[in-house]
């Protein structure tokens, strides 16, 4: 019988802003992009009575709470602190997931034979308390579906252990939405056909549920029947990296996105080269004023070089880019992800070229991503990470930014 612990740190963006700044606790707070144009990456309770949540446009988050106070939000700041609970937890126990940049899972198996594991859960999340002084719930079960729901139901700031055997009873009253995998969209098919409760779920046929959802519908059914095999992974190899930017204001301005689009490459190359990877596969995503959304991609033989990555970058937005429309929203993408280091191209390439890439990327890691860059991408403040995509970790949930 497995022992499975999900940990997660309390509207993580806000306490931390509230730990730097003390004068913020207990006022309305939004962290996220600041302008109209925004989305809110995070609030504090006292706005959700109001209606706001992550996710929303931040125009309607202000208008729904007008004292709110807005905070731009450092993700550099967010991820420091992360790094100082995640290590904690590493010490502590024998096996741990993160899933997030606030979300850890761990496997307690076996622990209540020694210590018993919800008080070595209780003990290691008091341990983050103290240290960190950062708001931290967690929910204990035989599955990670089961404790993740615990740990929602826990908040803010407390804990709760779901007993061998009460999975069902415990998820049978809450609403089919807290259930994980159930976004927006199948909450409303599922309320269409008159399911607003777990329980409901529970007592369909599995069958029914994979004929309405397919086999996403068979994956809920197991879900709300407290089912769930899923093992606590300590680390997951990245598929793809991307970035993407939505800009204040709609644009058509030709050499601004092209010049964004040479930074987005040659960042996201030198992220390759760091973590010794090639991409196979890039595309280009491009979002118009009317929301319309195109993307187009394209394979490649295997490289991380910036002088293939950017012209091939910049022809697949020639043609996705239709003129006279604005421009919301550019995006780029890596695929297709191997080991290896950069393949040389006998018949371009040349020793005075390689050692080019190896000492501009030594200087990068020295003194930051931004601190050597092409001209071209000189305008593109915006561009850039804090830390490597590879290092074994989840990617970091920025707030929502702007260029």
């Amino acid at each position: 019988m497995r022992t499975i612990l999900h940990l997660d740190l309390d509207t993580f963006y806000v306490s931390v802003e509230r730990l730097i700044d003390t004068s913020l606790q207990s006022k309305p707070l939004l962290v996220g992009g600041t302008s109209d144009r925004g989305v809110v990456a995070a609030c504090s309770y006292e706005t959700r009575a109001y209606g706001v949540h992550s996710g929303m446009s931040m125009k309607i988050a202000k208008e729904l709470c007008p004292e709110a106070v807005v905070i731009k939000g450092n993700a550099g700041t967010y991820s420091k602190y992360s790094d100082v609970v995640t290590e904690i937890i590493k010490e502590k126990v024998p096996v741990f997931e993160k899933s997030s940049i606030d979300e850890f899972y761990a496997d307690l198996s076996g622990m209540d034979k020694f210590f018993g594991a919800y008080q070595y859960a209780t003990e290691l999340r008091q341990k983050v308390i103290t240290e960190t002084g950062l708001p931290i719930s967690f929910g204990l079960s035989v599955n990670k579906v089961v404790s993740k729901v615990a740990t929602n139901e826990a908040k803010p700031n407390n804990q709760l252990k779901i007993d061998f055997g009460t999975e069902k009873p415990f998820l049978a009253p809450l609403s089919i939405k807290k259930i994980p995998m159930v976004g927006d969209k199948t909450y409303h098919t599922l309320r269409n056909l008159g399911v607003r409760y777990v329980k409901t779920v529970q007592e369909m046929p599995a069958d029914v549920m994979k004929g309405v959802l397919g086999v996403n519908g068979l994956t809920i059914w197991k879900r709300a029947n407290g089912i769930d095999n899923t093992p606590v992974i300590g680390f997951s190899e990245r598929k793809s990296i991307s970035t993407e930017r939505t800009f204040d204001r709609d644009t058509i301005d030709i050499y601004k996105l092209k010049n964004i689009l040479i930074a987005m490459t040659e960042n996201l190359a030198f992220q390759l080269r760091r973590g010794d990877k090639l991409t196979a596969c890039i595309a280009v995503k491009v979002r118009y004023s009317d929301f319309n959304t195109y993307s187009k991609q394209l394979k490649i033989p295997y490289t991380s070089a910036d002088h293939i990555l950017i012209p091939k970058i910049l022809e697949l937005f020639e043609k996705l880019y239709q003129k006279r429309l604005l421009v919301r929203l550019i995006g780029i993408r890596f695929s297709h992800l191997v080991s290896g280091n950069y393949q040389i191209n006998l018949f371009e390439d040349n020793e005075k070229q390689l050692n080019l890439y190896q000492a501009l990327d030594d200087i990068r890691i020295r003194y930051g991503d931004r601190s050597v860059i092409r001209a071209a991408a000189m305008g593109a403040s915006t561009i850039g990470r804090m830390h490597n995509p590879f290092n074994g970790q989840p990617p970091v949930v920025l707030a929502h930014r702007k260029q």
